[in-house]
């Protein structure tokens, strides 16, 4: 038996939720780091602060992996999870800019902190289940159009959330200022608006998207792997003894994952402060300014302007992935990112910085696509979601990292301007693309070593 090609709208369909996902994402990617700065956060502080969320992660999406490999229920395997996880991630979207009205129960700082802590585990339990789904749905030949496709809607997603509040402070007239201690009204509104999206879009996908049962997988499989699947014991340990075990093609992306998402977490979360301090010229201290409020939503249009040019690129992908092949596609889309983050530090203002995230929306399109469309041919298909888990390991360790030594570097290494840590997420970039040349791609036609 071999999985059925899909119509184009059959693979929209089943990647919609991406849309509202990123949404959200893209909502917390631009402000949280403002938002946690209004609630009284110093800057060398806010990477600390996106720390548990990843660390969550690295526990919970193995887990999650594993009992998607493992569920069978009305809704499918993969869709109740991605489900879960989107109806806590608009819950988080809602609470988060309201922190202060629950001063009484705790500082709001600490409940802005919680909730970016549910956003952002409840993103990673929606993302990596999403991602088996498409590489479940797809045959081979069809996953490199899948992946970019889903880079698409994604880049749609982002481009909305990312301009939100802009738009509604710019063009509808709501205020993007408020009282010291609190978040202007166009940041609360973006935040609400974006959960009732990322709830609709995925119902999109859970109620016009069909899964492949275990008995229909079973009968994809190759004989002698199905075989030896049977023969090891199902446990939750063995999340232990995949990762051991991980092909050599997840091993070899794993490295170009850990410098491409450290380089990300950096830019997400330092970006509003360096621009604000660097372009701006205000001072590292200053989160409450009119012209404060001015660069976080001048960031999030930067923001949106990257995801829309990943949104744009990534149609472009599978015809230079079968030209140049997917590993050389990879590693040419992460210098040009990398070109782009190290370009912030010389321009002259503001308007200068839509040619840098030029930049980094191709790098962006890239690492939505590239890695899994490699990795989903290197793993066997009934262990598609426990390894898409493990692989977020490697999303989420550099971001771990990041955080714990990020505030420091900044406040001890790079006397508190926060410009240097987009220029460090730069240099990642660049190591990632040299990374991406030793990647051994076993599914891909034109490989030869």
């Amino acid at each position: 038996m071999r999985k059925r090609t899909l119509s184009f709208w059959e693979i929209w369909n089943m990647s919609f939720g991406f849309l509202g996902i990123q949404m959200g994402f893209a909502l917390q990617n631009a402000n949280a780091s403002r938002i946690l700065q209004i609630f009284g956060a110093d800057v060398h502080e806010l990477s600390w602060f996106w720390l548990v969320a990843p660390l969550t992660g690295l526990i919970v999406q193995p887990i999650i992996g594993y009992y998607s490999d493992r569920t069978w229920t009305i809704l499918g395997r993969r869709r109740p999870f991605f489900l879960t996880g989107a109806v806590l991630a608009a819950l988080g979207l809602v609470l988060m800019p309201n922190a202060d009205l629950f001063t009484a129960i705790l500082p709001s700082l600490w409940i802005g902190a919680g909730m970016l802590f549910v956003m952002d585990a409840s993103f990673n339990i929606a993302m990596e289940p999403f991602r088996a789904l498409v590489a479940d749905n797809l045959p081979s030949d069809q996953r490199t159009l899948g992946f970019s496709i889903q880079t698409v809607l994604i880049g749609i997603g982002a481009v909305i959330g990312s301009w939100l509040p802009y738009v509604l402070a710019n063009w509808f007239g709501v205020a993007n200022k408020a009282a010291i201690g609190e978040v202007p009204l166009n940041l609360l509104l973006s935040f609400i608006i974006g959960a009732v999206i990322l709830v609709g879009s995925i119902l999109i996908t859970v109620f016009t998207t069909r899964e492949y049962s275990p008995e229909e997988l079973d009968e994809m499989e190759e004989p002698e792997t199905v075989e030896v699947l049977e023969k090891e014991k199902s446990s939750l340990m063995d999340i232990f003894s995949d990762f051991r075990k991980m092909p050599e093609t997840m091993r070899q992306l794993s490295w170009v994952q850990f410098f491409s998402w450290f380089g990300l977490f950096g830019m997400w979360v330092f970006s509003t402060p360096a621009i604000a301090h660097h372009i701006y010229g205000l001072p590292v201290t200053d989160s409450s300014s009119e012209t404060y409020q001015n660069a976080g939503d001048w960031v999030g249009v930067l923001f949106g302007i990257y995801n829309g040019v990943s949104a744009i690129f990534a149609f472009f992908l599978p015809a230079i992935a079968l030209k140049f092949g997917r590993k050389r596609t990879h590693m040419i889309s992460l210098i040009i990112g990398s070109i782009g983050l190290l370009s912030i530090y010389i321009m002259p203002d503001e308007n200068w910085l839509i040619l840098s995230m030029v930049g980094v929306g191709i790098a962006w399109a890239s690492i939505l696509a590239m890695p899994y469309a490699i990795l989903a041919g290197s793993i066997p298909p009934k262990k598609m979601g426990v390894y898409m888990g493990i692989f977020n390991f490697f999303i989420v360790i550099p971001q771990i990292i990041n955080a714990l030594i990020g505030g420091p570097m900044v406040k001890y290494l790079y006397g508190g301007d926060p410009i240097y840590a987009l220029i460090t997420s730069g240099i990642s970039f660049l190591i990632a693309g040299i990374l991406a040349l030793r990647i051994h791609d076993i599914d891909e036609p034109l490989e030869t070593t």
